[in-house]
């Protein structure tokens, strides 16, 4: 077998929807390949969707950052490892037993059945928001005033933070997650942030509310730095991912007339097309990043111990294979479950069914609501989300008839 070899992960998207068109030529020649570091190390990169679900499902595989190998499209130059030590709670980047400790402290929180319960009040945020939305009386900037904070809202409500505080970790979660960030400034960014959380635990220890932050804190499992970077993960991810699949989607759904009809006039076409722009879109530039913990065999593919991985969603989501029928499509009839944009083993994202209601809702009511909405400005001017780790849209200037 002749081995694939790239010397550098291909990031210059061609078009605002679709992913850089060498990794389908990559995928399509192998669906593991190897990848150059920034540091010369020679790993691999992961394209194919059964690819990727079986490196995520094994545990010889290692989260860790301290282990990996950087990718020169993050920061400039090599981070010590000292510097990218896992903090205590922050068990995206942890394995078992730690990361089951901690995420078993959570789940309670986000069952199928407990989110389904937050509907109707989910949906009275989303209208709430419409009403703020036609108050411009005809064109806005829908980022700004509908698809950032919807999920903004509705995650402080959740985690009991003051909504009016939120330019406290809105700035400096756009910091942490640029591209063009040096490592010190996104430190500096991760340590506000950190400083707010604390605070944040303090007056909960103090005043406990209705909310998941004073519910985690009364088990007496987490400690206080634990339940500090625990509450910061949810907050960061409970409002930036669905933020941008929001703006984003909307964007595809405005250039794609066919598509919008669809969901306009099949109003229970709604779920699944939640998950078809999901699988379509995949708003992760690249990743997720794992790292051999032992010799493991992957589709034919020996992968040493060391060797770091990295997985390419939004290639692995139009794997052919797995989503026949041109994946490179938007069809949202199409049966789009087993996507992994949400991931896929332990670190499966844990917010998900929450990320799944509030789109439902949004999509549906917000098109119910503005039935000619339509973009204000051209489609090559809307500002792409190029330089940020999660993919989107800066802006989106919409219109409609006040």
């Amino acid at each position: 077998m002749t081995e694939v070899i790239s010397e550098k992960l291909p990031t210059t998207r061609q078009t605002p929807f679709d992913p850089p068109p060498e990794l389908a030529r990559i995928r399509d020649q192998a669906a593991i390949s190897r990848l150059k570091f920034a540091d010369g190390h020679l790993g691999w990169l992961v394209t194919g969707h059964h690819q990727v679900r079986e490196v995520l499902g094994s545990p010889k595989f290692t989260n860790d950052p301290a282990e990996h190998h950087l990718l020169e499209v993050r920061f400039q130059g090599e981070v010590p490892k000292e510097r990218r030590r896992i903090k205590p709670g922050m068990f995206l980047n942890q394995d078992p037993p730690d990361h089951t400790r901690l995420r078993r402290m959570l789940q309670g929180q986000f069952t199928v059945r407990r989110m389904n319960q937050l509907s109707e009040w989910i949906g009275t945020i989303v209208d709430d928001q419409l009403e703020h939305l036609r108050s411009f009386g005809g064109r806005a900037d829908l980022v700004q005033e509908f698809a950032l904070p919807v999920p903004s809202l509705v995650i402080c409500a959740l985690l009991g933070v003051d909504y009016d505080e939120r330019h406290r970790f809105q700035e400096d979660t756009a910091k942490l997650l640029s591209l063009n960030s040096t490592f010190e400034e996104a430190m500096a960014a991760m340590e506000r942030i950190e400083a707010f959380m604390r605070e944040l635990i303090a007056r909960k220890k103090a005043d406990p509310g209705d909310d998941m932050i004073s519910d985690l804190l009364a088990t007496g499992e987490p400690t206080d730095e634990e339940a500090s970077n625990m509450a910061m993960l949810l907050l960061l991810a409970g409002h930036e991912t669905t933020a941008n699949m929001l703006g984003l989607g909307t964007f595809t759904l405005l250039q794609h007339p066919d598509q919008l009809k669809i969901l306009r006039d099949e109003p229970d076409v709604v779920d699944n097309a939640v998950e078809e722009l999901m699988r379509y879109l995949s708003i992760i530039h690249f990743g997720p990043v794992r790292t051999a913990t032992e010799d493991v065999e992957i589709d034919g593919h020996l992968i040493r111990a060391g060797d770091t991985v990295v997985m390419h969603v939004p290639a692995a989501n139009r794997d052919p294979e797995k989503f026949p029928g041109n994946p490179e499509e938007l069809d949202l009839r199409r049966p789009a479950t087993g996507h992994v944009a949400f991931g896929h083993g332990i670190h499966q994202c844990l917010g998900q069914q929450l990320a799944r209601i509030e789109m439902r809702i949004a999509f549906a009511k917000l098109f119910q609501a503005f039935p000619d909405l339509r973009l204000d400005t051209a489609p090559e001017d809307v500002p792409l989300r190029t330089d940020m780790g999660i993919y989107g849209v800066h802006a989106l200037p919409v219109a409609w008839s006040s």
